[in-house]
């Protein structure tokens, strides 16, 4: 049952909290950021020159520091934040605090059910890694990037293992980088590596890597696959399997390729990969002819380019359909299999497919105000601030979290009511 099975879907509107009276009390406001189910909303406020908390749905956090940032609900509705005070970080659930704390943290990332808690850390002068406040046993000169694996009980980063004195460049050359998984190294060191990400069944990972002047290529558990490529991008693992896809980049131009092995045709570029939730289709950002842009489903690209940029695309539940934001001509807009809607805005984010893969809803700028717009019709009502809609379960109605006249709201809506 997926989370907003839960949440209450009776049609209306709920004053949640007056964000004008906040911003009359406090002399900053930032990261507005509402809870997914919208019945809270928080932000970090400075009550006192120089000092700043966290104000939870009107309930204002007695504890202050020098900064507090990267707020982020979880699932239950629980605010994590990240502080610091007095030359030190810690992270706070609830304005409860870890026991743990740090020289630095970032990298706020949720595990896959939402319920534990990864962080990048600094413990002068080495970096690491913790999850829900285990730090790893061993750190480094450097850590950068954090994936959490799909069960929620690892965590992988990139590493400096190596020393490296400026321009030293014959070390950097032997190899200063490579992935720890909970704290333990790869054997094999590269010249730089980036992007890890974990398996299905969270027991491998895979990372673009930097093995010689223009010399890139996919490594799995460090071990690269047969190569190199003039570039490579971001990889992914093929659905319930430990398929790796990434794109690489060749002589004969650049393509997608599964296990070290090209499986599409080649464009001027491609990435952005995605598989469709049954796992059985693949699609990806490609650029089929000089500066135009599109998307390619399982290596066919649609009929319609773009003039100045392609996001990622995202498919329907069903597997389907596929969707993407798309810019041309300067204005934004959305494209459904291949179609654009004629409605051009100043900014699109992510469209959203219903739960019968049947509607395309989006949240779009335009003129300073904030709309929904559904299968390419505009809202009625604009907003100060919007966040994405949510579907109801049945597909009937969207969620809205919204701030309307310095007031924020939590909305159920007819979708034909937009």
């Amino acid at each position: 049952m997926s989370e907003s099975a839960s949440w209450n879907w009776d049609t209306g509107e709920k004053l949640v909290a007056n964000i004008n009276d906040w911003k009359k009390k406090f002399i900053d406001l930032r990261e507005l950021t509402p809870s997914d189910d919208g019945e809270k909303i928080a932000a970090v406020v400075q009550p006192e020159k120089g000092k700043f908390t966290t104000c939870l749905t009107g309930d204002v956090w007695e504890e202050k520091f020098e900064r507090v940032y990267s707020l982020k609900f979880k699932p239950d509705n629980q605010l994590i934040s990240l502080t610091y005070r007095d030359y030190v970080y810690a992270l706070a659930v609830d304005h409860e605090m870890w026991e743990e704390t740090f020289d630095f943290i970032w990298n706020l990332t949720l595990t896959q059910d939402g319920k534990g808690i990864a962080v990048n850390i600094k413990r002068d002068p080495q970096l690491g890694a913790a999850l829900n406040g285990q730090v790893w046993e061993n750190l480094y000169i450097d850590a950068r990037h954090l994936a959490v694996s799909p069960d929620g009980t690892k965590t992988a980063s990139c590493i400096q293992i190596q020393p490296m004195k400026t321009l030293d460049i014959f070390t950097y050359q032997k190899g200063i980088w490579t992935v720890a998984v909970d704290g333990t190294p790869w054997e094999k060191k590269f010249w730089s590596i980036w992007g890890p990400v974990f398996s299905p069944d969270s027991n491998h990972v895979a990372a673009c890597v930097r093995t010689g002047f223009a010399q890139y290529n996919i490594a799995v558990d460090g071990n690269t696959w047969e190569g190199p490529f003039g570039l490579v991008w971001e990889p992914i693992f093929k659905p319930n399997t430990n398929d790796v896809v990434a794109p690489i980049r060749t002589p004969k131009g650049t393509t997608l390729a599964m296990n070290g092995k090209p499986i599409w045709g080649y464009f001027f570029n491609a990435w952005r990969q995605i598989f469709s939730p049954d796992g059985q289709k693949l699609a990806a950002v490609v650029v089929p002819s000089f500066s135009r842009w599109t998307i390619a489903v399982d290596g066919t690209p649609w009929s319609t380019t773009f003039s100045d940029a392609v996001l990622s695309p995202v498919f329907s539940l069903n597997s389907k359909r596929v969707a993407a934001v798309v810019k041309d001509s300067k204005r934004w807009a959305v494209a459904v299999d291949g179609n654009p809607w004629t409605e051009k805005f100043d900014n699109v984010w992510d469209p959203i497919f219903s739960p019968d893969s049947n509607t395309v809803v989006a949240k779009a700028e335009r003129n300073g105000k904030f709309y929904i717009v559904v299968d390419g019709k505009v809202s009625k009502k604009g907003y100060e601030s919007l966040w994405n809609p949510v579907f109801s379960p049945d597909g009937k109605n969207l969620l809205l979290r919204c701030v309307d006249n310095g007031k924020y709201y939590r909305k159920v809506i007819p979708i034909n009511e937009l």
